[in-house]
């Protein structure tokens, strides 16, 4: 069976084995594929991965032989399940492969901003200790996360163990889910949207995209917070209105901004983001230690051999 990778280069750029997929079947892989060359490459393949190369409606008919669309990652929306439906192709993806590394990164932004590591090794890397009359110096706020109020919007498994982080860490955890209360997490208090804006130093963001959570935190939702609140982003970019964060970071209503996603990926060099004060933005790296892009590895290729055995696991379109 011919199987064709579409973008492999982000899951695995090199440091894990394409073998064991290899072993099912005839392997060619892409580093990186131009819309214009789906057609061609996948010319053929009844099995087909993709991370973000979006496969329509006009690529999935101008693939006859596809049978299978397995997406390395757990958003599928670069595939138009209702063609692939259409034409009986399974599509799959990969759940719940990065929950403790996007938690972890999670909590990477929020003691950044609060503690301001990097920013401390590099002042010293150029001397500013050593130049100090004091034993220590600090020229930022520094913050404890002890009796502070995270608010967390959407308590699926990364929201989950971000609360669970923060509870330990002896933070007081509101969150705005569609979970009763019987099913919240230990020390977790089910709240509105309002009622988290109101009383959250920081807000964290886990929800899905949808066209209600679209741009959620925006210059009205802004409003309603605490002058000097904390939002983090490492679910979706367009769940914040970029201008409106960019602005409120500049009047002081937003104390910082940490995100992992942006709106535009790669972001154009005029987003407002990247120039506001105290907007901190890695480049979507939260799923990609070494451990996740394994298991999401592992994950891709039980899934191919669970479809070639005629019991196809992770379906997204059934």
């Amino acid at each position: 069976m011919k199987i064709v990778v579409l973008d492999g280069y982000a899951a695995n750029p090199g440091d894990l084995p394409w073998l064991p997929l290899e072993e099912l079947g005839e392997l060619t892989v892409y580093e990186r594929t131009a819309p214009e060359e789906v057609a061609e490459r996948a010319r053929g393949a009844e099995i087909v991965l993709t991370n973000k190369v979006v496969l329509d409606r006009r690529q999935i008919d101008a693939l006859p032989c596809l049978r299978y669309v397995g997406v390395l990652a757990t958003g599928y929306n670069v595939v138009d399940l209702q063609a692939a439906t259409e034409r009986g192709i399974v599509v799959t993806n990969i759940p719940a492969y990065s929950t403790q590394s996007v938690a972890q990164m999670t909590f990477a932004h929020i003691l950044n901003i609060t503690n301001r590591v990097e920013h401390y090794a590099m002042m010293n890397a150029d001397g500013a200790w050593c130049r100090s009359r004091d034993f220590c110096y600090w020229d930022t706020p520094l913050r404890e996360l002890a009796g502070m109020t995270l608010g967390i919007v959407g308590l699926g498994n990364i929201g989950k163990a971000v609360a669970k982080i923060a509870v330990d860490f002896g933070m007081e955890v509101f969150a705005m889910t569609s979970k009763g209360p019987a099913d919240l997490p230990a020390g977790v208090k089910k709240t509105t949207l309002d009622g988290l804006l109101a009383v959250s130093d920081i807000i964290s963001l886990h929800c899905p995209l949808t066209p209600q959570t679209k741009a959620i935190i925006c210059a009205s939702n802004i409003a309603k917070m605490k002058r000097g609140a904390i939002v983090i982003n490492t679910g979706r970019g367009p769940l914040v209105d970029e201008q409106a964060v960019a602005d409120a970071l500049h009047s002081g209503q937003l104390a910082a901004y940490g995100a992992d996603v942006l709106l535009s990926e790669p972001p154009a060099a005029d987003n407002p983001l990247l120039h506001a004060p105290n907007a901190f933005i890695t480049p979507h790296i939260a799923w990609a230690t070494f451990e996740a892009r394994r298991r999401l590895m592992d994950i891709a290729v039980a899934n191919v051999a669970a479809f070639m055995q005629g019991r196809p696991t992770n379906v997204v379109n059934r």
